[in-house]
């Protein structure tokens, strides 16, 4: 493990030689940290490679960090659209069920005491990202497919393990609806990117080609989706 301080935070990072790379890549992921691949290099380099992309480590980390589990409870964060709110939890004992509330500043949870667990906590807040990622996602899929002229078949929203979205063979667009998650320039850029799936099903150069007709810093967007993972 390596470290490297930038202004008054210190990045950690370790090393991934892979010699048939012809460049060096940086990835952040939740539980491995900051990773640089590529052929060996000497730590002055590999230094002055993490401090170039310094600022979006940390911005990475940030944002990996806030979308990891943990308990929920009044003072905690919960990440939504980009953003880490406040929760207030409220226990009603009239309520028979778990209700929450967005106030575009806080999430208010109405929590009776006979569901007082995180299970049953997390179970609710797994419905309420489905409900509004079919609420706000859905809509924007409808509107780039009308904006580039990609065709698909249905759209699902449901919990990926290991990804933000798919496009099946018969051009079925899959939404992991934990992308509620992400600010809206991601959860765009996630949905062109499936749409162009409906064209290209691989990640060949024609396919970049495509994505790129539609939006111009794909590879930005691209570098900050890499290596996130729920």
């Amino acid at each position: 493990m390596f470290s490297v301080q930038y202004g008054n935070r210190t990045i950690d990072y370790s090393i991934l030689e892979k010699n048939e790379l012809k460049s060096y890549y940086i990835s952040v992921e939740k539980g491995v940290g900051v990773i640089l691949k590529g052929k060996p290099t000497s730590k002055e380099i590999a230094d002055k490679l993490i401090l170039k992309k310094a600022k979006w480590i940390l911005d990475k980390l940030d944002l990996v960090s806030s979308i990891e589990d943990g308990d929920i409870v009044t003072g905690s964060r919960i990440q939504y659209l980009g953003r880490k709110y406040y929760v207030e939890i409220i226990i009603e004992n009239n309520s028979s069920k778990i209700e929450i509330d967005f106030t575009e500043s806080k999430f208010k949870i109405t929590l009776p005491n006979h569901l007082n667990t995180q299970e049953n906590l997390r179970q609710a807040f797994e419905s309420y990202y489905r409900i509004k990622a079919q609420e706000k996602i859905e809509p924007i899929v409808r509107k780039k497919a009308k904006s580039t002229g990609l065709v698909y078949d249905n759209i699902k929203f449901m919990k990926l393990e290991k990804r933000w979205g798919s496009c099946t063979p018969s051009n079925t667009i899959i939404i992991n609806f934990h992308a509620i998650k992400l600010p809206y320039s991601l959860i765009e850029y996630l949905v062109v990117h499936e749409l162009v799936h409906t064209k290209i099903k691989s990640h060949s150069k024609e396919f970049w080609a495509e994505l790129s007709k539609y939006i111009s810093n794909w590879k930005e967007l691209d570098s900050r989706m890499y290596g996130m993972k729920l």
